[in-house]
Formats: structure tokens, C-alpha cells, sequence
């Protein structure tokens, strides 16, 4: 592993920053009603919108890079393995009523940090119930993973429309399924943003050893890394910040998947650089996205603010399954020259 000096550490964010500043300020110039350089009013609109895409998509990119890494797998992504649905399960069930109610008989209110605390739990227990169903005499098979997975989410929006319709609440069916910008709260933004920012800090300071962690458990215990407390520390991490931002945008898909395999092609595999990196993909392609929903909007296109995840769907879906056609002709491959 390469030397890598604090210059080129401020050199990469650096550039990657600037990069997305160039492109969110593109994103400004995109409204519902007409493009253009925008008013007092529109800004006051759009800047909120292009910090939070960002925000999330930095967040879902860099979780999508450690999960890759610890389960040395390449379809890994928090959508695929059921920890943003799970946590937007629960985050819809911290909002009923029913739950302020047991929260005010314990002694806590419907805080930005309970719904955090909720997201968090219901990220855990999905990708508990997924690891538990996917390994196989102590080992993750990767199909197996993403099939598990699947099933996960299908039973979480099963269970999101069971709850939805006893309820009776149809206002917030599409931002489960597909996941979308919303307005939260100042104390909400506040509590993700710090919350994503310890978690992404966390996970730099680890990427180094996540190198490692790409590699055998035997190589891993040679090198002196601690190879399980890293991956269960880098997973827990991974999905507190996945939960942090799915909990006011519902679970975008393929940002986790798409902008890490991207990045590879920039700056390699090093996950040092690949974290950095993929951080900034992900913020750009997410408020490029939520630019593209608002453009569509526009009376000369389809009228109406999409979902952004419905984007993310459109772009992502067939890169998965471009990914898993390589993988499992990489497969055959192999056997075939064994």
C-alpha cells in the first residue's frame, strides 16, 4: 500500500469539492417552472434541495463503498441489502400517532434523534435477518446475499402497505417504495448532518485498514488486522449513516451501487482515494437527479416532480444487471480454466 501524505489527502477533497460545487451551482439553474439564473425566491427554494441530494447521496455512495469492501462483493449496496427499506419501515413507524403516544408515556417525544434512533434499529434488524439467512458455515455467498436481500425489502414495503393502509395515509406510498427530496425539519437536517459527518469521518479514518479487509481473513490476520472488529465496526457505521439520511428520504436505490464502480474507474481500488471520491459522485449524481425531476416538471416535459429515486431506478437497475452479467461470466470463466 502506497505512502499517502496529508497534501494529497487536501489535494483529492479539494478537487472532488470543487467539482461538486460546479455542478450543484448547474443544478441551481434547473427549476419546476423554467431554467434560468434564479430569483431571491427560487434560490431560497432550490439551495435546500441541492444540499440535501447531496447530503444523501454522499452518504448512500460512501456506505455503498465500505459495504462493497467488508463483504468483498461488488453488487453490495444498501438498497440491494435491505437496510435503507428497513430503515425507512421504521422511520415510518416512529411517525404514527400511536408511537408519539408510547414515546410520551416513556418520557421521550418524536425528536429528530428518536426517529434517527428508529432508522438505525430498523437498518440493523434487516441486515441481521439478511446476514443471518445469507451465510453458510461461517460464509457470506454473494448470490445468496443479494436474493436474501431482496426478500428483505420485498417483506419491508409489504409490511410499509399493510401499516399504510390501516392507517390510511396515502401520502407517503411513493416515497417508500422509490425514495424522494423532502422538507424536513431544520431540527431533522441538523441531526442527519451531524450525524452523516461523524460516521463518514469515522469510515476515512478506516479505509486504509479497508484495504486490508478486501483481502482473505488469513492475509488480513497476517497483516495484524483485527479483520471481524473492523468489518462489524465498519458495518455498524455504514448503516448508521444509511439510516440517518433514509429516514426523510425513503430508500433511494443504486447511488450505493453505481457510484462507487464509477469511481473505480477514476482512481482505482485503493479505498482511500475510492471513499473520497465516491463521496463527491455521489453528492453530484443525486443533485443532478433531483435537477432532472424539477426539470421534467416543467409544463413542456411531463408536468410533475418525479421521485428522484424513480431516476436513480432508471439508471441504476440496468447497471446492476450489467454488473451481475460480468460477475457471473467472470464466474464461468473461472471454473471454466480450473
Amino acid at each position: 500500500m502506497k505512502h499517502w501524505s496529508a497534501q494529497r489527502l487536501m489535494a483529492l477533497i479539494a478537487v472532488c469539492a470543487a467539482t461538486w460545487l460546479v455542478l450543484g451551482a448547474a443544478c441551481l439553474l434547473i427549476g419546476s417552472t423554467g431554467n434560468g439564473w434564479p430569483d431571491a425566491m427560487q434560490f431560497r427554494l432550490r439551495f435546500p434541495r441541492v444540499l440535501q441530494a447531496s447530503l444523501i447521496g454522499a452518504a448512500l455512495a460512501a456506505a455503498g463503498v465500505v459495504y462493497q469492501a467488508i463483504l468483498r462483493n461488488p453488487l453490495a449496496d444498501p438498497y440491494l441489502l435491505g437496510v435503507s427499506s428497513g430503515a425507512s419501515l421504521a422511520s415510518y413507524i416512529w411517525r404514527l400517532p400511536v408511537i408519539g403516544g408510547l414515546l410520551a408515556a416513556l418520557g421521550w417525544h418524536q425528536s429528530a434523534i428518536s426517529q434517527q434512533l428508529f432508522a438505525f434499529a430498523g437498518a440493523m434488524i434487516s441486515i441481521g435477518v439478511v446476514f443471518a439467512l445469507a451465510t453458510r458455515r461461517g460464509r457470506l455467498e454473494p448470490l445468496t446475499l443479494l436474493l436474501v436481500g431482496v426478500i428483505v425489502n420485498v417483506v419491508n414495503a409489504a409490511l410499509f402497505l399493510l401499516i399504510n393502509e390501516i392507517v390510511r395515509d396515502q401520502t407517503q406510498q411513493a416515497t417508500f417504495i422509490v425514495g424522494g427530496i423532502q422538507t424536513p425539519t431544520t431540527q431533522q437536517a441538523a441531526t442527519v448532518a451531524i450525524a452523516v459527518a461523524i460516521s463518514w469521518l469515522i469510515l476515512m479514518s478506516l479505509s486504509g485498514s479497508l484495504n486490508v479487509a478486501m483481502l482473505s481473513e488469513g492475509e488480513a490476520t497476517s497483516l495484524g488486522v483485527p479483520i471481524h472488529r473492523l468489518r462489524w465496526i465498519a458495518l455498524v457505521v455504514a448503516s448508521l449513516m444509511t439510516a440517518s439520511v433514509v429516514a426523510i428520504s425513503g430508500p433511494i436505490g443504486f447511488v450505493g451501487l453505481v457510484c462507487p464502480h464509477l469511481s473505480r474507474l477514476a482512481v482505482g481500488n485503493d479505498q482511500r482515494r475510492l471513499m473520497i471520491v465516491a463521496t463527491a459522485a455521489g453528492a453530484a449524481l443525486l443533485a443532478l437527479a433531483d435537477a432532472a425531476s424539477r426539470m421534467l416538471a416543467q409544463p413542456r416535459f411531463a408536468g410533475t416532480i418525479l421521485p428522484v429515486g424513480i431516476l436513480t431506478a432508471l439508471l441504476g437497475g440496468p447497471f446492476f444487471l450489467l454488473l451481475l452479467w460480468q460477475n457471473r461470466r467472470r464466474m464461468m470463466l473461472a471454473e471454466a480454466g480450473q
